[in-house]
């Protein structure tokens, strides 16, 4: 997201220096399944709601005076809370508020909220927090236009490379192909790391001392549970999206109801336009949260089916989604949590302030986007 904090944090760490972003050209949604099923821009602002083909005529005019609503709703001002109590009531109480149909609702929560599935409809309370998830997709569309989404250059793999960077300069060192071997502890905390280097000959083995221990669920097989599997396919195709305009890079999510399911697809498609492939290539990523023990190819399948051919299809065996066991402060030992399904991040971004909250016992806070600097295209 254009206006995210994952955008925020790179910003205000100045890793933005050794990345360049090209903007994703479209977000879309998917409404209804198979080949009934209309894909179509997801509306920003109160004129697109009035254009889309998501919604019928009276429809759209309940839409444009929800999304306004969204603009102008400020927390701290009741008068502008439509008579709701926003500390107990539920997203569905707002959505009925306005009279949104099902369908409606399903886009603005899954599209633009980006909630991965209902569940948050009927917690109390959460309204505050899904209206500004809204106001956060319309304010990173006004950004830059067209979408919300920004992808760096050269792909995902950027984001490493430049904290890795960044961290040269401060005296962190980076290391590939090193083997965690045994996590050293004095009484219950960690103190340090026996690794082994496996990329040069012969190898080498070495002990390093640390205050606190940062890593993803791999290097902790015993200090984390298996919360659910992620299908994740990623396909080659010599053609744009159907339905995006011919856009050289898109987001489709489909709704979780759309297609009969608890969790939402997620399609993400990029191009040479941000040098991840030859010129006149895409590649799609299509994801889910795995539902079934068997046949995971079919719960891909509608969102492969919104593809068109595809030259060549990689589908691996359901990844493994990790949760630490205890919030670290114990043993000094913070684990994050697995990547999911979504392709847009926010999820991910989640973690990392909660790793920050549980290790330093407060709230992460940015700078975010400075006056003057952007970052797409790399101009700063």
């Amino acid at each position: 997201m254009s206006s995210g904090e994952l955008t925020n944090i790179l910003v205000s760490t100045d890793v933005t220096r050794y990345l360049e972003f090209k903007q994703v050209a479209g977000s879309y949604v998917q409404q209804g399944a198979g080949s009934k099923a209309t894909v179509a821009k997801v509306p920003s602002d109160a004129g697109e709601a009035l254009k889309s083909p998501l919604m019928g005529i009276f429809e759209k005019r309940r839409m444009k005076s929800f999304i306004e609503w969204v603009g102008q709703f400020d927390l701290k001002d009741s008068a502008t809370h439509k008579g709701l109590n926003m500390t107990t009531c539920t997203m569905k109480e707002v959505f009925d508020k306005f009279g949104l149909e099902a369908t409606t609702k399903d886009f603005i929560g899954h599209a633009m909220a980006l909630y991965q599935t209902d569940s948050y409809l009927d917690k109390p309370g959460v309204a505050p927090e899904a209206i500004e998830r809204i106001r956060l997709y319309g304010n990173s569309v006004a950004r830059y236009g067209k979408s919300p989404y920004i992808y760096p250059l050269y792909g995902l793999g950027e984001l490493p490379q430049g904290f890795a960077r960044l961290s040269a300069i401060y005296g962190g060192t980076y290391m590939l192909n090193t083997n965690v071997d045994e996590v050293v502890y004095e009484g219950e905390k960690a103190v340090g790391i026996k690794a082994t280097m496996t990329n040069i000959e012969p190898e080498m083995k070495f002990e390093t001392k640390a205050k606190i221990i940062i890593g993803d669920p791999s290097y902790f097989p015993n200090k984390v549970k298996v919360v659910g599997h992620v299908l994740r396919a990623i396909c080659i195709l010599k053609h744009p999206l159907a339905n995006t305009s011919d856009a050289d890079s898109a987001q489709l999510i489909i709704p979780q109801s759309q297609v009969g399911r608890k969790n939402d697809i997620y399609i993400a498609v990029v191009s040479s336009a941000h040098n991840v492939c030859p010129k006149g290539y895409w590649i799609a990523i299509v994801s889910t949260i795995a539902e079934t023990s068997a046949n995971h190819h079919l719960e891909l399948a509608p969102g492969i089916e919104r593809l068109g051919k595809i030259e060549e299809q990689f589908m691996g065996p359901p990844i493994p989604l990790y949760e630490p066991l205890e919030d670290g402060t114990k043993d000094n030992i913070f684990i994050s949590k697995s990547y999911d399904a979504s392709s847009h991040f926010e999820t991910t971004t989640d973690d990392v302030r909660d790793i920050y909250r549980r290790l330093a016992g407060e709230e992460l806070v940015v700078e975010g986007l400075r006056e003057g600097i952007q970052i797409e295209g790399g101009d700063q």
